[in-house]
């Protein structure tokens, strides 16, 4: 009885053993429970998947030396976490309005488009360090430049803005009776003050110069915000902390070294050049 004891403990102490490296083994494979991390996600798929709205220079535009590929600011900062990674990127142009959505709903890795950090939509994505800081700015057409010294004076007036975008809420906050006219794309609020359907374009400084360069007959008022700064940050989805580490670093880096500088050199005048 005592030969049949030991052989049986043996047996158990086996399959015990036989069962540990099985779940050991389990654990370090693909099929078992342990994460892949989000970079790690993104270099299975291959690419960098950056969601931003064209249409908005010199941030991002489409370019026609370029074979109508989206360019910019922004797309160059997004060319530089991707070359860190080490995959390519690629750029998915749509409304400005649909872009943290598209960012939540897991179909794009990242945001940049000249977009500004608020409480609202802290809480839908994380934010990256500010890379570049803009002035609010209100555009008119420069033959009526005259009729506005202050911002009262936009009460009963139309003014365009972009939907979603941190114009549109200054413009709401501090333009008291203003009809404001909000459109998906900068370009069209553009091209509504152009064609006389609105009186008043709010957006920010930097773009707003590029489409005065292509249409002379616009002018931007000196006319103060009190809430003007229009500060743009990245993003990337809730959590993602591990992207989020490289997109600062990057920002830190191309803030250092005068990148950025160049960058909105080279872009404004690209997007001069492509506007005439």
């Amino acid at each position: 009885m005592k030969k049949v004891s030991k052989l049986l403990k043996r047996v158990l102490l086996a399959g015990v053993a036989a069962a540990m490296v099985i779940s050991a083994a389990g654990c370090g494979s693909s099929g078992g429970t342990q994460s892949t991390s989000a970079i790690d996600k993104i270099k299975e798929k291959g690419v960098l998947t950056l969601a931003t709205a064209s249409g908005y220079p010199p941030y991002e535009f489409v370019s026609s030396a370029d074979n109508g590929e989206v360019i910019g600011i922004d797309v160059a900062l997004a060319q530089k976490v991707a070359d860190k990674i080490g995959v390519p990127l690629k750029v998915d142009d749509m409304a400005f309005s649909e872009l943290i959505t598209t960012l939540q709903s897991g179909n794009c890795d990242i945001v940049i488009a000249g977009l500004p950090e608020t409480e609202e939509r802290a809480q839908a994505v994380d934010f990256s360090k500010v890379y570049l800081n803009d002035k609010q700015s209100i555009i008119v057409r420069a033959e009526d430049a005259g009729k506005y010294s202050s911002l009262s004076d936009f009460s009963g007036k139309k003014v365009a803005v972009e939907m979603g975008s941190s114009s549109e809420t200054v413009a709401r906050d501090e333009m008291p009776g203003a009809d404001i006219v909000s459109l998906s794309l900068i370009s069209d609020v553009f091209l509504e003050l152009e064609n006389g359907s609105v009186d008043a374009v709010v957006t920010g400084e930097v773009v707003g110069k590029q489409y005065m360069i292509s249409n002379s007959a616009l002018t931007q008022l000196d006319i103060p915000f009190q809430n003007s700064d229009k500060p743009a940050s990245a993003a990337v989805q809730k959590g993602n902390t591990e992207l989020l580490d490289i997109v600062n670093s990057v920002i830190d880096e191309v803030s250092s070294d005068g990148t950025m500088d160049s960058w909105v050199e080279e872009y404004s005048q690209k997007a001069s050049e492509n506007a005439q």
